[in-house]
């Protein structure tokens, strides 16, 4: 036991709270002091899909699980759906220093970079520097800029899972370490960003193997062990919290893009017949120079939002000027992105030109198995985000790898990075400022600045050698190229030669400390003053005030007047199909119940039907409105879809009401027999819908073939977890009803009686039904939820008892 000394125990942790608070306030300044709010393009989306669900929750305080505003309908999980997460969202707060959510999320990973660095023995003082520079590294800016708040916040709460482990395994701090890895396992899980988990996993596998092999080598393999279990419990509890949204998620993933394709057609392609297809996933792929974005920020031109022509400056603006001609300096004007890489589009990844400096220091003086831990995790996600750039390589891991192939944006995983390298940087660093000055050190330390600082000399000298120009850009004229590649030069040369100067005053600010010339404290100082100019000034280059908004603004969301004509019909359900774009867009999902959206895991058979047959349809009715008719009698899809509103702009008359939509249910008198999917697809491509149901008979057996036409089934009730019908029939009829078919929740009951419900038409619920009146009511009740949503609640309860416990037992040492 010993007493508590203010100055060394607690000082530096407050400084370092303060620090942390004063940054996060002053970078989301106009928030706090111009009562703006951040314009987040992800979240603007977001809000689009998830507006009948959090109108469902004002409503009736509960829960509606299932939504209809986004491709014809889809579970809420991944959308808006509240969890027992009270618990967890009280200690969220806390590491996030009561900051507001989203840009608490950068004090969120202050903290537990701050904590995780602490965990590796190095001086608070110096981890508040680390941990600015891991909170205000690019990728963590950038992310939060366009509302990637889910996997900023999951990388935010990594570190503390990797101090944990860390704090077990290396230095057998079971207790303390347990309470981290439980506390920081429960936060990472809860935002529910599953490809970030897969990269810790990563990370986390690499680093046991080596603590594996240290443990043999040292003979404390029993000790080893012990620790091992130790952490299967931590994060079995932390697991407790996540389960019911971790049971959904992985439910519904057999069923979404993820999961494995039906349609044999997609096999005979060679296309990946579990998980998501080749292209898609890897539709960004960083280059093979792309990663020295971490250094040289400019050295691809930056941000592909960056337009060269904006700057009456640049020579591209001088060089259209110049030309006479008005109408070719406006179409060349949209080719001026600054980017010269080859991605669609992209911002730089910085890690800071010091903190590589310092992850090179890390290589000379770290600990050697810490150095090949996290190097070699370095070196692999950087290979990860070639992406199709490297086929061998990468196409062998999304084909092999377990689950690699459910995750898209492979640029992603420099993630890994993002924590190795300014961890093994700061524990190089420590190392360094251990040993103290010699001739060994120096001769490490120059080599470090010689591999840091003259990569960017080299570029800045020999620039001129690129080619500066992306696919197709060759057949550019030749003066407005030559211009092009003038300016993109002058970026790369600006930031090699800016990223030098950053090298060179943090190896000086070492080196005066080492030769006894400043303070540790005032060296600490320092540091962490330039890493956080270092940073700051890139930051600001993607975010600023463009990022932010009145917090009254509603442009995004506000509707148009197509909109508010469309709202007229008060029907219970109709859907409206946006031909600009339906896909890649959310907004009309605020308004309507829409057959487009914005996700990245949609139903896999919706957009099977999308790819097959919608988009085909989708070209037909454009040509058909075009032509001056508005009878869309031949969309066979379109009506079973029920889309009874089709727009084309925001303008009042900017829509077409589609009075061939099939309704809401409708009868059938035949039913074309299949037994494959593919079979089902291709008949449903062209059908006419409104007489003929495709029925896989191969899972959904059917004793008759020919129905009763006659009678009507009419919606009486609607909630987005509830479908009440009333139907009046002259004979034995088959329903289809204008629903997506999802097997996992969704039960039906006709005059309350259970009935199984079918597939007909690939995607949609359908019924048999015997003559006379019914009552059918569909109801969403997933077991995932109900059952889970209990588990949750369990498990925090239990979770905060064992961090009391915990906290009691660490306190208890110093009294």
């Amino acid at each position: 036991m010993r007493k508590i000394n203010f100055i060394k125990d607690i000082l530096p942790h407050l400084v370092a709270i303060v620090t942390f608070i004063i940054v996060t306030i002053i970078f989301f300044r106009p928030i706090y002091f111009d009562n703006k709010a951040l314009s987040q393009s992800d979240i603007n989306q977001w809000k689009g899909g998830a507006q009948e669900l959090a109108e469902y929750r004002e409503a009736t305080g509960e829960e509606g699980l299932w939504t209809n505003s986004m491709f014809g309908g889809m579970p809420g999980y991944l959308i808006n759906v509240r969890w027992s997460y009270g618990i967890i969202t009280v200690f969220q707060k806390i590491i996030s220093l009561g900051l507001q959510h989203p840009v608490g999320t950068m004090a969120s990973s202050f903290v537990c970079f701050y904590i995780l660095l602490l965990a590796f023995g190095i001086r608070p003082y110096l981890a508040i520097a680390g941990a600015l520079a891991f909170g205000l590294s690019s990728f963590m800016i950038i992310g939060l800029a366009v509302g990637h708040n889910a996997r900023i916040s999951a990388i935010a709460f990594s570190p503390m899972v990797i101090a944990g482990i860390h704090l077990v395994l290396y230095r057998q701090k079971w207790l303390l370490g347990f309470g981290l890895t439980a506390l920081g396992m429960a936060l990472h899980l809860r935002v529910n960003h599953l490809q970030v988990t897969y990269y810790l996993l990563l990370l986390v596998l690499v680093y046991g193997l080596i603590m594996l092999i240290r443990s043999f080598q040292k003979k404390q393999l029993r000790g080893y062990l012990q620790g091992l279990g130790v952490l299967v419990l931590a994060v079995t509890l932390a697991m407790g919290t996540f389960f019911g949204q971790f049971w959904a998620t992985y439910e519904y993933s057999k069923f979404s893009m993820r999961g494995k394709s039906e349609l044999a057609a997609d096999t005979a392609r060679g296309e990946n017949s579990d998980g998501l297809k080749r292209d898609y996933a890897f539709q960004y792929s960083n280059g093979i120079f792309e990663p020295l974005t971490l250094i040289v920020p400019h050295i691809l031109g930056g941000s592909s939002a960056n337009f060269l022509v904006l700057d009456q400056k640049s020579n591209v603006f001088k060089a259209l000027n110049r030309s006479g001609d008005q109408q070719l300096a406006n179409q060349l004007s949209r080719l001026t992105s600054a980017y010269w890489g080859k991605q669609p589009s992209t911002a730089p990844y910085y890690a800071g030109a010091i903190i590589c400096f310092l992850f090179a220091l890390g290589i000379a003086f770290a600990d050697k198995k810490l150095t090949i831990w996290l190097l070699s995790v370095t070196v692999f996600c950087i290979m990860l985000t070639w992406g199709h750039n490297f086929q061998a390589f990468n196409y062998f891991m999304f084909d092999y790898f377990p689950g690699y192939n459910k995750f898209r944006s492979v640029t992603f995983a420099i993630t890994i990075a993002m924590i190795a390298i300014p961890l093994l940087g700061f524990v190089g660093l420590e190392q360094l400022l251990k040993k103290g000055w010699n001739k060994a050190t120096q001769r490490k330390f120059l080599i470090a600045l010689a591999a840091t600082g003259g990569l960017c000399l080299l570029l800045w000298l020999f620039a001129g050698m690129a080619s500066f120009t992306r696919t197709g850009e060759d057949q550019l004229p030749v003066w407005f190229l030559e211009a092009l590649r003038d300016d993109r030069r002058g970026l790369l040369r600006a930031d090699a030669l800016r990223s030098l100067g950053f090298i060179l005053a943090g190896a000086a600010a070492i080196f005066f400390h080492l030769k006894g010339k400043i303070s540790f404290p005032l060296f600490s100082g320092l540091l962490a003053l330039l890493v956080l100019l270092d940073l700051w000034f890139i930051d600001h280059r993607y975010f600023n005030e463009s990022n932010f908004v009145r917090k009254s603004s509603r442009s995004f969301i506000q509707a148009t007047d197509a909109d508010k004509e469309i709202k007229k019909d008060r029907a219970l359900s109709y859907r409206v199909y946006n031909l600009q774009g339906a896909f890649s867009e959310a907004r009309s999902s605020y308004h309507h119940k829409s057959l487009g959206g914005y996700h990245g895991a949609k139903i896999r058979r919706y957009q099977d039907l999308v790819d097959y047959c919608i988009d085909n349809e989708t070209r037909e009715v454009i040509q058909t409105l075009q032509g001056g008719s508005q009878d869309l009698s031949a969309s066979g899809v379109l009506n079973m879809l029920n889309t009874k509103y089709l727009t084309f702009g925001s303008a009042k008359n900017a829509f077409v009401r589609n009075s061939q939509a099939n309704g809401n249910a409708w009868l059938v008198t035949n039913i074309q027999q299949v037994e494959s999917p593919d079979d089902e697809l291709n008949a449903v491509c062209g059908l006419d819908t409104k007489t003929t149901a495709v029925v896989d008979v191969s899972k959904f057996p059917l004793e008759q073939t020919r129905f009763n036409p006659q009678g009507q089934v009419t919606l009486t009730e609607y909630r987005p977890n509830y479908l009440k019908y009333e139907a009046e029939l002259t004979g034995n009829s088959f329903v289809v009803f204008s629903e997506i078919y999802y097997p996992k929740g969704w039960q039906a009951t006709i005059d309350g009686e259970p009935v199984e419900i079918l597939r007909a038409n690939y995607v949609l619920r359908a019924l048999e039904l015997p003559q006379g009146k019914h009552t059918i009511e569909f109801t969403f009740a997933p077991r995932a939820y109900y059952v889970g949503n209990k588990v949750i609640l369990a498990s925090s309860v239990l979770l905060l008892l064992v961090l009391l416990g915990t906290a009691f037992l660490e306190l208890k040492k110093f009294f």
